[in-house]
């Protein structure tokens, strides 16, 4: 455990700066661990992303592998070459329990959910890609699930760690731009183009039926999701923009640029969703205008957050003579505004704050994403991205979704995880599993 003044400090600044943290206090390997010892890692989903994230946490001891196409993951396999090997994650689980000490989930967003809580159910820590999962009701599931365990988790929004977030966060949260009710998010946009494209569904699911590739486990990759021939517009690369697998752009990216209103102004549970954008039964949408309005907290005063990808762009982007940057979160305060990307942020108008001096920098700089989370597990210290606050920003994501499919604009009640006087949204907001497979 960390000295006493040590973690006081720590405790300070995260209150500070953080947003959701958690600290674990009875944990069987916080109890037993030292902070220099190494954690026993299992990867499940170990190509593409997942390679990298396996490569972040290359200097602990990882002693299993899963993934269910061993061709796709063969250069993680070859780099832990003592790990063993799987392909059902399930066995894995059963048979190296006793071995393991936390996982990495990094495959597909359909398998997010019965990975990790079957890990955790067995205590184990967790390290999930995001979005957290495929659904809102399983965000739920999952983030009770590590609260009930007291596990150290961390979601995998790597750009939580980089310390322009931290700078712009600190200038919301500082008063620099007066109280913030307006926040817009856009992704990919066209400024050259029409601000609202109307052709742009997405395509029909394939009709082919080519052979599985001998190293692939179709039916496990399918996992708990509806059955579907294999095709090579579904995996191993494609999956992300088809609905049966996961939620489009807005399951790739709002939970990255989103982060940051929610860190920023404290936001959990929006009060309605409201989605326009085209509908297609099996394929996610190319472009979607989503606006959510979140209540008051304490002192900060209700904020409408207004989501954009697929190419159109806020008005006033234009018409306020902001920045045109291609991705970007703009908050609009009483005083002022703040446009922020992954890399950069500006105040505005900049007229107005070319004198202005930012406060001392009081969110401590990250360690890591991947290391804040591999240390916690030691010590029983916090995460920025643990289950608690990730699980309220993916069930936000997805409701976006919801709201989309359904047509109808979803008055939230959180806390029953139910669409108001909508019952074709339950649907979305939980799907059944292929029999053989729980959450």
């Amino acid at each position: 455990m960390l000295a006493q003044s040590t973690r006081r400090d720590f405790l300070r600044n995260a209150a500070r700066g953080g947003a959701g943290l958690i600290i674990l206090q009875n944990n069987r390997l916080v109890r037993g661990t030292r902070a220099n010892e190494r954690l026993n890692i299992a990867g499940i989903g170990v190509g593409g992303r997942g390679a990298a994230d396996m490569a972040a946490v290359a200097g602990e001891n990882i002693v299993a592998l899963c993934d269910v196409d061993h061709r796709h993951s063969a250069q993680t396999f070859e780099r832990f070459g003592d790990a063993r090997r799987y392909k059902d994650f399930r066995k894995m689980l059963d048979e190296m329990e006793s071995r393991i000490d936390a996982v990495v989930i990094g495959t597909p967003d359909h398998t997010h959910a019965p990975a990790a809580v079957m890990a955790m159910k067995l205590g184990k820590h967790c390290y999930c890609e995001k979005p957290l999962t495929h659904t809102v009701y399983e965000a739920r599931v999952v983030a009770e699930t590590a609260r009930q365990k007291k596990l150290v988790t961390q979601m995998g929004t790597q750009i939580h760690a980089c310390s322009n977030y931290r700078r712009a966060v600190e200038l919301v949260r500082s008063g620099a731009i007066g109280k913030v009710r307006e926040v817009y998010v856009w992704l990919g946009a066209n400024f050259a183009g029409p601000p609202t494209p109307t052709d742009m569904s997405g395509p029909d699911a394939p009709t082919a039926r080519p052979p599985v590739p001998e190293t692939l486990d179709w039916d496990l990759w399918l996992g708990p999701a509806a059955y579907r021939p294999y095709h090579p517009e579904y995996a191993p690369f494609k999956w992300r923009y088809w609905w049966n697998f996961a939620n489009g752009q807005l399951g790739d990216f709002f939970c990255h640029y989103c982060d940051l209103a929610f860190w920023a102004l404290k936001l959990r549970h929006p009060t309605s969703v409201e989605a326009i954008g085209p509908v297609h039964p099996e394929s996610a949408a190319k472009w979607t205008i989503a606006k959510q309005q979140y209540p008051a907290r304490g002192d900060l005063p209700p904020v409408t957050l207004t989501w954009y990808n697929g190419g159109a762009y806020p008005a006033r982007v234009k018409e306020d003579n902001i920045p045109q940057w291609n991705s970007a979160v703009l908050f609009v305060g009483s005083d002022g505004m703040l446009i922020c990307d992954y890399n950069k942020h500006q105040l505005l108008p900049a007229e107005k704050f070319a004198d202005f001096q930012p406060p001392d920098p009081f969110i401590p700089d990250s360690v890591g994403h991947h290391r804040e989370w591999a240390e916690a597990c030691k010590t029983g210290g916090p995460t920025t991205c643990n289950f608690d606050y990730s699980g309220a920003l993916t069930e936000a994501a997805l409701l976006c979704n919801v709201a989309l499919r359904t047509g109808r604009k979803i008055i939230w009640d959180a806390r029953d995880l139910k669409a108001v006087g909508c019952p074709e949204a339950d649907a979305f907001i939980r799907r059944p599993y292929r029999q053989g497979w729980t959450l």
